[in-house]
């Protein structure tokens, strides 16, 4: 189950040390780049809960195994691609596998496991999340520097094979089925407004920017509060009729639920921006190869790593207090960083960021596993998957609107302004999402349950 919840996270972020090399084999153009980046994204984010509430219906491991052979045979698809529009379509279908395999993950593990094993297991998930996605940066640029047998950047989605093969066969071995004791419809209404919310706010904010921001962009901006409100409505009302919408309102008057989301929405900006930002910086601003752009984040997955393995026993003793230091280390992380490109970038090699990266690092391994437990401690069991899915889309869809927000706002600026003052804006503002992490992890239930 974490060699499949490693995946998505995996190639997210695997993809973004490669863009000029893609560029300069397909010769894709900015636009098409970014659709291969938003449109697996956005693909992710719009199912992930739908894809919690089909494995509540027919079986939480049937649906991983299904969700990961898709993911290999759409990996292959990537890796393949003639064209740039081969594989932008290509990233969408993975981007759909994706949220078929991820939600069964969280909602076995919710639904197999209590106490301190329960405990283990989220921390074994969060570190591989988080290390996933870091090291995919890291996998992807020794990929595309070592050429494996004259492939490139295909690479890095052709590894995904043999990665997918073996967490199947393990599954079909070892995962349990489970499966929700009263499994509900598929709750049509409310997939279509969900994925037309998504997709009007998410498809814009990606593709405006190199796109010049035609009329469609802001008509898609446009329909975005509008299917929201309807998307609000309609769920409200599949609730009081008693049917189990797909995105339950009472879900999210949870006190554990609604205030663990709060922190997870603006962490997830954040780091999804930051990863994107950090990976141009590091190529085109400080001229970096791929391989020794990717070398440079070592420091942040191995202090994650040991972040995320401490901060479930920590905050099993101290609460969301453990939540709170790691969001002010994080700030301290974010702070160093910024200084360091600032005041040495001149000369400043992959080294140099190292020690903030890794303070940063260090923060979000304490502050995210225990926000992931909080969010899903008081779901019930038969609603594991729906309150999986939830969070999981949360997490991806602001990890998208990072990307979107943060990297149209570096890019814009960069050309007129120049790289480092560039960075310095877009990090200030990530500072400022930082800040009201701190802040609303005030908000979280005091003790871990």
């Amino acid at each position: 189950m974490l060699i499949g919840a490693a995946l998505p996270f995996l190639d997210f972020f695997i993809v973004n040390v490669a863009l000029p090399t893609i560029d300069d084999d397909l010769d894709a153009g900015p636009a098409l780049l970014e659709m291969v980046v938003g449109g697996y994204g956005v693909a992710y984010a719009v199912l992930l809960v739908l894809g919690g509430r089909l494995g509540d219906m027919v079986g939480r491991r049937r649906l991983f195994v299904w969700g990961t052979a898709a993911f290999g045979v759409t990996s292959v698809a990537c890796g393949l691609a003639p064209d740039a529009w081969s594989l932008v379509a290509a990233r969408i279908a993975q981007g759909a596998a994706a949220a078929l395999m991820l939600p069964q993950v969280l909602a076995t593990i919710q639904a197999t496991t209590s106490g301190e094993r329960r405990t283990r297991a989220m921390s074994l998930y969060s570190g591989t999340a988080g290390v996933a996605s870091a090291v995919g940066q890291v996998l992807g640029g020794v990929l595309v520097s070592v050429d494996l047998a004259g492939t490139g950047w295909r690479s890095i989605f052709l590894i995904n094979a043999p990665i997918a093969a073996a967490a199947l066969l393990l599954a079909l071995r070892s995962v349990p089925e489970t499966r929700s004791a009263n499994p509900a419809r598929v709750d049509v209404r409310g997939t279509l407004l969900l994925t037309l919310s998504l997709v009007s706010l998410l498809v814009p904010l990606t593709e405006g920017r190199s796109t010049g921001w035609p009329l469609w962009s802001w008509v898609l901006l446009g329909v975005f509060p509008l299917a929201t409100a309807a998307l609000v409505a309609v769920e409200l009302r599949e609730e009081r009729a008693g049917r189990t919408p797909l995105v339950p309102p009472s879900l999210l008057r949870v006190h554990s639920v609604r205030s663990g989301l709060a922190v997870i929405a603006p962490f997830s900006v954040g780091w999804g921006g930051f990863m994107f930002v950090l990976a141009v910086v590091l190529q085109e601003g400080l001229r970096l190869g791929p391989m020794t752009a990717g070398l440079a984040l070592l420091p942040m997955c191995a202090a994650y790593l040991a972040g995320s393995m401490a901060g479930p026993r920590l905050a099993a003793r101290y609460g969301r207090r453990v939540v709170t230091a790691g969001a002010l280390i994080q700030l301290t992380g974010l702070t160093t960083v910024l200084a360091t490109f600032w005041f040495g970038w001149d000369g400043l090699g992959a080294a140099g960021p190292g020690p903030g990266l890794a303070i940063q690092g260090l923060g979000q391994g304490l502050l995210i596993p225990p926000t992931l437990r909080i969010v899903l401690s008081e779901i019930p069991v038969d609603r594991a998957g729906v309150g999986s899915g939830v969070m999981v889309t949360t997490q991806q869809a602001f990890m998208a609107l990072g990307v979107a927000t943060m990297g149209s706002l570096f890019l814009s600026l960069a050309p007129s302004a120049g790289m480092r003052e560039a960075l310095l804006i877009t990090f200030g503002a990530q500072l400022l999402v930082v800040v009201a992490t701190v802040l609303l992890s005030l908000r979280l239930p005091g003790s871990l349950r």
